[in-house]
């Protein structure tokens, strides 16, 4: 008989401070075969602490094709495997994806084990809204496609949390002051940790307070909404949205006010939309 199939456990570990991690977690850690770990020597200090000896081999964007094809091959023996990143959810900007949607292909079984991840951390603590929002990842490092990308997002209204790191930080809070300076942005530095800092502010502020600091650490940088903008009506719309108030009785100077009112438009506007069309369709 060929042996049972082995399991994939995507397991959350902490972001920074090692007591955040779930039982579960700790559990499977112990209870595998293997341990695929994005760096074993940061790993090891989390299982140091735990007191948990099972066996790791690395797994990283360097090594992923060839120890990808072990890694199948082992569960398809029959054996368990944990995959961890080097911190938060694996599979996040990180080559787990990969493994992951390889087990999927051979029928492998995957398991996900929900706990710490900065993207959410820094999400809900920003105090930008979070009913939409939209994850970018790590930028271009080319700024022509940077550029590009980050016109989009800003022009998407949502808020968008992005990774960033703190040599690139200060040169993309530029780039972002030339499309929008007064975006209301997040910074989240060294969540969980000792030195944590959430900075919030608006993207010429915050380039402002870090013109003479020197940034460190873990960052997830993340953008507001911005500022909605009011719909932009042509004239036709104008008037005719006047005349249906004056067909109703209303009288035209209070018409005027009303539609000025509802549409956030001055009344001098709507007035010379109004006696515009009026000279355009009764030329002298």
């Amino acid at each position: 008989m060929p042996p049972k199939m082995g399991v994939l456990y995507i397991c959350a570990t902490p972001i920074g401070n090692l007591e955040d991690i779930t039982l579960r977690v700790l559990r499977i850690l112990r209870e595998v075969d293997i341990i695929a770990a994005e760096d074993t020597r940061v790993t090891k200090k989390l299982l140091l602490h735990y007191d948990i000896s099972t066996p790791m081999v690395s797994y990283h964007e360097h090594n992923e094709i060839t120890r990808g094809r072990e890694l199948i091959k082992a569960m398809q023996e029959g054996k368990s495997i944990a995959l961890v990143s080097d911190a938060g959810m694996p599979g996040i900007s990180d080559p787990g994806h990969r493994l992951i949607k390889a087990c999927i292909a051979e029928r492998i079984q995957v398991i996900p084990l929900p706990g710490p991840s900065s993207l959410i951390t820094a999400l809900v603590v920003s105090g930008l809204p979070t009913d939409s929002f939209i994850f970018q990842g790590f930028l271009p490092r080319k700024k022509g496609d940077r550029i590009s990308i980050l016109t989009e997002l800003l022009g998407m209204g949502r808020t968008v949390v992005l990774f960033e790191s703190p040599r690139r930080l200060k040169s993309t809070l530029k780039e972002i002051s030339e499309i929008d300076k007064e975006r209301d942005i997040v910074i989240a530095r060294e969540l969980t940790k000792k030195f944590e800092e959430i900075i919030r502010g608006t993207v010429s502020e915050i380039i402002d307070r870090l013109k003479e600091a020197k940034v460190k650490g873990e960052i997830v940088l993340l953008l507001g909404p911005g500022k909605k903008r009011p719909r932009e009506f042509t004239e036709i719309e104008l008037r005719d949205a006047v005349i249906e108030l004056i067909n109703r009785g209303i009288p035209k100077k209070q018409a005027i006010s009303d539609i000025a009112k509802q549409y956030s438009i001055s009344k001098r506007s709507i007035y010379e939309a109004v006696i515009k069309l009026r000279e355009e369709n009764n030329p002298q």
